[in-house]
């Protein structure tokens, strides 16, 4: 039971660990693209790909649903980034239970959005963790971790692509126990619970008042989806600008002011570099010395916050 790319390695693991899968649960195929038309999830497409069954419901609530569910007589649900809630009466239906691969070390970083708040929060590490799933968000007990340190300036994207394969690999080695001698799992405490709420339109836009490593921190974890932003005007009015990578920088003045022609930005405290940048209507992304240049932003400008 998965939906983004971020579930796709585990399938793919398990497929090729020999487990059979009795089907494959996903979202449903959304619009997507100029032309909107329906596009399957990545988890879709893979499971279509391996020739196996694919179910899509928009609910797993009610008695139909349960009966369709049971009718897998699974020993286990494997779930990983599904995106619907499961009723206790799924949970229940696995003769092992329901089995979560999450994107942090709970219980810090519960809830949708774990791998993008541990950048945003200047975490020293996150990793993946096996989980057994209950009504509570993310509050099951947990078997097996894997940790990997998030090393300075590592963006929110380059954290879930470390993730991936290490998930996947935990999540086939917990099987492999759970079928020889059973998974040991370890009630979650209660300290240290944050939870990491789905990431809001509002929160892209920088705030160039706030200190830099904050201002750093929020660039990063924001990147590539959805990219933090200002405006600038750079000849046609006021245009947005995402930043896709930020570093540390020297200097300080009027937050959101232009200190060199390298991209250094002054916070609240302190500087920030732009070091990747991507304008409005462009494909690629460009160092952000090259987007001065090419913006003819001199040292002195503002950037709207």
């Amino acid at each position: 039971m998965g939906t983004p790319d971020f579930a796709v390695p585990t399938l793919a693991r398990l497929c090729a660990d020999g487990h059979v899968i009795a089907a494959v649960y996903t979202r449903a195929p959304a619009k997507a693209g100029r032309g909107m038309g329906l596009r399957p999830s990545p988890v879709h497409a893979r499971a279509e790909s391996l020739g196996l069954p694919v179910l899509t419901p928009a609910s797993l609530k009610g008695p139909e649903a349960t009966e369709t569910f049971r009718a897998h007589d699974a020993d286990v649900a494997v779930v990983v980034a599904y995106g619907l809630l499961l009723p206790q009466a799924i949970l229940d239906a696995p003769r092992q239970g329901c089995l979560n691969l999450h994107g942090s070390l709970l219980p810090r970083w519960r809830g949708a959005a774990p791998i993008q708040r541990a950048v945003m929060e200047g975490d020293a590490e996150s990793g993946v963790g096996i989980m057994r799933m209950e009504a509570g968000l993310d509050t099951g007990p947990v078997a097996m971790e894997a940790r990997v340190p998030i090393a300075r300036g590592m963006t929110a994207g380059e954290l879930h692509d470390a993730l991936m394969p290490l998930g996947a690999d935990l999540m086939s080695r917990a099987l492999a126990v759970l079928a020889r001698q059973g998974l040991s799992f370890t009630p979650q405490t209660e300290e240290g619970v944050l939870y990491a709420r789905k990431i809001g339109n509002d929160e892209a836009r920088i705030d160039w008042t706030q200190p830099a490593e904050t201002v750093a921190n929020r660039i990063n974890g924001l990147s590539p989806f959805p990219g933090a932003f200002f405006e600038a005007d750079l000849g046609k009015g006021p245009e947005r600008v995402k930043v896709l990578r930020a570093g540390p920088a020297a200097g300080g003045g009027a937050p959101g002011t232009l200190l060199d022609a390298e991209g250094a930005i002054a916070c609240g405290s302190g500087a920030v570099r732009l070091v990747e940048i991507r304008r409005a209507g462009k494909g690629g992304t460009i160092r952000g010395d090259e987007f001065l240049r090419g913006a003819r932003l001199s040292p002195g400008a503002r950037l709207t916050a």
